[in-house]
C-alpha cells in the first residue's frame, strides 16, 4: 500500500527520500511528504502535499530547500481521512518534535484519541497515525525508546512505523506488525524502506524485519530489538537483481514492459524446474507420502492470484484426483474453513506481504495445515512462514496491474499439479512427457503470441469507446476470462465482468442487448462446441463478439464471431498461459487509447497491507 522510506547519513537527506519515493509510487497513493531534521534551525522540516510526488518535489525543489541528513519520506493512501495536505504523512506531534510516518492501521486509534483529548492534546488530523505521534510525545520524558516502547504496548493493529525526533537527531527507530519493513546497509548511513527498490540505487545489503521487531538506525549502522527490547542480530541478504530491472528501459510504461518481459520471466522460472525429465524443485521438503496422504488442497489468495488458484483448481483437480477448494483470502479466516494435518494450503501472493493473506495463512497453520506459499518477492513474510516456498523468480514487479507475477504463478502452480500427479501415480509416463514439452515450448509461444501485439492493438482500437465488456467461457476458459476482465476494468476503468458460459441463461443474458461487447474464451478444445453455441447465443441478442481460440478453431469460430484472436495449439496445461497474453495486451491498448494512467490505476495499490 503506502510507501515509507528513511535515511540518515552524511548527504542531504531530502533528494534520497524524493528518489526513493519516486521508486514506489507503483505502490498506489494520493499524497506524499517528508519530515527532515534541520541542525541549524535545530527542528524538523515537515512538507506535506496532496496530489502526485512532483507536487511535493516542486514546492521543495527536489529537496534542495529542506537542508539536513536524516529524515523520513511517506506516500499516502488514503484510509482514515481524505486525501489532503493535512492528513498526509509523516504526522507529526503538537510540540513538532516528533514526526512518524506509518503504513497499516491502528485498530484502537478513537480510544487513544479519546484519552489523549481529555488530557488536553490538540489533533490537526483525521488519521489513525496522528495518534502515534501524539502518544509517543505525552510518554516522552527524555528516552525516545522508551516512549517508543510504552506506545507499542498500547497500540492495537497493523503498523510499519518510522520515526524521527528533533531531541535525538542521530537516529531514526522503525517498527513492524503485520506490515513489510526493509533495513538498508551502507557506508556511513543507513536507511529503511517498504520495498526494497526504494533503496536499491544506494545499497544492496538489506535486512527484512520481523512482527514485533524494533530497529535504531544510526549513521554507523542498525541495532534490532525483539519484542521484548532484547537486542538481536539479523540476517543480512544480498540484492542480487539490476537496478534497471526496476526501470522502464524505453517503454511507456512499466505494465507494457512487463508484458513484453514474460518470456524471459517464464524461462527463468520453469528451466531450473524441469531436470532429467522430471519436475524438480530446490530443497523441496513435503515428502511423497504426506503427498499422498493429502485429504484435501485449498488454494488461498487475492486478485489476480486467486485467479492463478482458479486455474489451478482446474488443473489440480484434473492430474492429482484430490479435492481442491479455491477461497479468498480476505474470506478464508470467517468461513470456518475444515483444515487440519491432512490439508496442504497453497498461498498465492507477488509482495509476500499481502495482510488478508497473511492472516489466512496463520488461521491454516493454527488449525494445522502445511503452507505452501507462491510468492515473487524474496525474503517477504508470506515466504518466511510457510512450510515450502516456490519463488517465481519474476523479477521486480512495478505496474499495479500484475503481468508477469500472473504468469509465473500459473507456470510454478501447473508444475506442481504435474510433480503431485507423478507421485500419485495420476498420470501416464506419455502425458507426463507430453505436458513437459509443453513447459518447454511456453516460452518461445508466448513471444510469438506478443510478435502479432498490432492485431491486438488494432481490436482495441474498434472496441475501446465500449462501457460495458462481458468475458464468457467455459472450465479454465471461465477461470481465464475473470483475469481478463480484471485487467480491463482496473486500467481502463471500462465496467466488465466474467461469467461462466453455461450461466447465460439464468440471468446475464438479459444485459446483452444490441452493441454490447462480448469477449468469448474457447481455447480448451474439449468444450469448444460447447463455446460456440454460447458465441451463436449472445449473436442472436445482438452483441458484439470478439473470440479468443486456438489456431485450429480460427475458421470454424470466424463464422460466428465479429473478431477473432487466437493462440498457437499447445498442451492443454499451457493454454491458459498462453491466453492471458492477448487479454493482458487488450485492456493495455484499451486503456492507452482512453488516456488512462496506466502504471498508477485510481484508487488502486499494488500490496495490499490493510484490511
Amino acid at each position: 500500500m503506502c510507501g515509507i522510506v528513511g535515511y540518515i547519513g552524511r548527504e542531504q537527506a531530502a533528494p534520497i527520500l524524493l528518489e526513493g519515493l519516486s521508486r514506489l509510487e507503483y505502490r498506489g497513493y494520493d499524497s506524499a511528504g517528508v519530515a527532515v531534521y534541520d541542525q541549524g534551525a535545530d527542528t524538523l522540516s515537515v512538507h506535506k502535499a496532496k496530489g502526485r510526488l512532483k507536487v511535493l518535489s516542486d514546492q521543495i525543489e527536489g529537496g534542495a530547500t529542506v537542508p539536513g541528513t536524516v529524515g523520513l519520506g511517506h506516500t499516502r493512501w488514503a484510509t482514515h481521512g481524505a486525501p489532503s495536505d493535512v492528513n498526509s504523512h509523516p504526522q507529526v506531534s503538537r510540540s513538532g518534535k516528533i514526526a512518524v510516518v506509518h503504513n497499516g492501521i491502528i485498530e484502537n486509534y478513537a480510544e487513544l484519541k479519546a484519552f489523549l483529548s481529555e488530557q488536553g492534546v490538540p489533533f490537526t488530523s483525521e488519521t489513525d497515525t496522528e495518534v502515534v505521534a501524539q502518544l509517543i510525545e505525552y510518554f516522552y520524558e527524555g528516552d525516545l525508546l522508551d516512549a517508543v516502547g510504552r506506545v507499542l504496548r498500547r497500540i492495537e493493529g497493523a503498523y510499519a512505523l518510522g520515526i524521527l525526533c528533533s531531541d535525538a537527531p542521530d537516529q531514526l527507530i522503525a517498527v513492524r506488525k503485520d506490515s513489510p519493513l526493509i533495513l538498508g546497509y551502507g557506508e556511513g548511513c543507513s536507511f529503511l524502506a517498504s520495498d526494497v527498490t526504494a533503496i536499491l540505487r544506494h545499497t544492496r545489503q538489506v535486512s527484512y524485519m520481523e512482527d514485533g521487531e524494533l530497529a535504531v538506525l544510526t549513521r554507523d549502522g542498525i541495532q534490532c530489538y525483539n519484542h521484548l527490547m532484547q537486542p538481536i542480530s539479523k540476517e543480512i541478504v544480498q540484492v542480487d537483481w539490476e537496478v534497471d530491472a526496476a526501470e522502464k528501459g524505453g517503454y511507456e510504461h512499466f505494465m507494457f514492459k512487463e508484458i513484453m518481459e514474460q518470456p524471459e520471466a517464464l524461462r527463468r522460472c520453469i528451466s531450473p524446474r524441469i531436470r532429467d525429465g522430471e519436475v524438480y524443485f530446490e530443497n523441496f521438503s513435503l515428502e511423497d507420502d504426506y503427498i499422498r496422504g493429502l485429504d484435501k488442497i485449498y488454494i488461498v489468495a487475492c486478485g489476480s492470484s486467486y485467479h492463478v488458484g482458479m486455474v489451478g483448481k482446474y488443473h489440480l483437480e484434473r492430474l492429482t484426483r484430490k479435492p481442491v477448494e479455491v477461497a479468498l483470502a480476505s474470506e478464508f479466516r470467517y468461513m470456518e474453513p475444515i483444515v487440519g494435518p491432512n490439508t496442504l494450503v497453497i498461498v498465492i501472493s507477488q509482495s509476500g506481504e499481502t495482510l488478508d493473506t497473511m492472516a489466512a495463512l496463520r488461521e491454516a497453520h493454527r488449525l494445522g495445515a502445511k503452507i505452501l506459499s507462491i510468492v515473487n518477492v524474496v525474503g517477504s513474510s508470506i515466504a518466511r512462514e510457510s512450510d515450502q516456498v516456490l519463488y517465481t523468480w519474476a523479477g521486480p514487479e512495478i505496474a499495479v496491474a500484475t503481468t508477469k507475477a500472473y504468469s509465473t504463478q500459473l507456470a510454478l502452480i501447473n508444475l506442481l499439479a504435474l510433480r503431485f500427479a507423478r507421485i500419485l501415480g495420476t498420470i501416464t509416463p506419455e502425458a507426463y512427457g507430453a505436458a513437459l514439452e509443453g513447459f518447454r515450448q511456453l516460452p518461445d509461444m508466448v513471444e510469438q503470441v506478443l510478435s502479432h501485439r498490432d492485431d491486438i492493438q488494432y481490436f482495441a482500437s474498434q472496441y475501446f469507446n465500449h462501457n460495458s465488456v462481458f468475458f464468457i467461457g467455459r472450465n479454465v476458459d471461465y477461470a481465464l476470462g475473470l483475469e481478463g476482465s480484471l485487467k480491463l476494468k482496473e486500467i481502463s476503468y471500462i465496467h466488465s465482468e466474467a461469467y461462466a458460459s453455461g450461466e447465460l441463461k439464468h440471468g446475464t443474458i438479459s444485459l446483452i442487448e444490441e452493441g454490447t461487447l462480448v469477449i468469448a474464451l474457447s481455447t480448451y478444445g474439449p468444450l469448444f462446441q460447447k463455446a460456440m453455441s454460447n458465441v451463436v447465443e449472445v449473436k442472436s441478442r445482438g452483441a458484439d463478439v470478439l473470440a479468443l481460440t486456438t489456431d485450429s478453431h480460427r475458421e470454424e469460430m470466424g463464422r460466428t464471431a465479429d473478431a477473432v484472436v487466437t493462440i498457437p495449439d499447445i498442451h492443454e496445461l499451457m493454454l491458459p498461459s498462453l491466453g492471458v497474453v492477448p487479454l493482458q495486451l487488450f485492456a493495455y491498448y484499451v486503456a492507452l487509447m482512453r488516456g488512462c494512467d496506466i502504471d498508477k490505476p485510481r484508487n488502486l495499490a499494488k500490496s495490499v497491507t490493510v484490511e
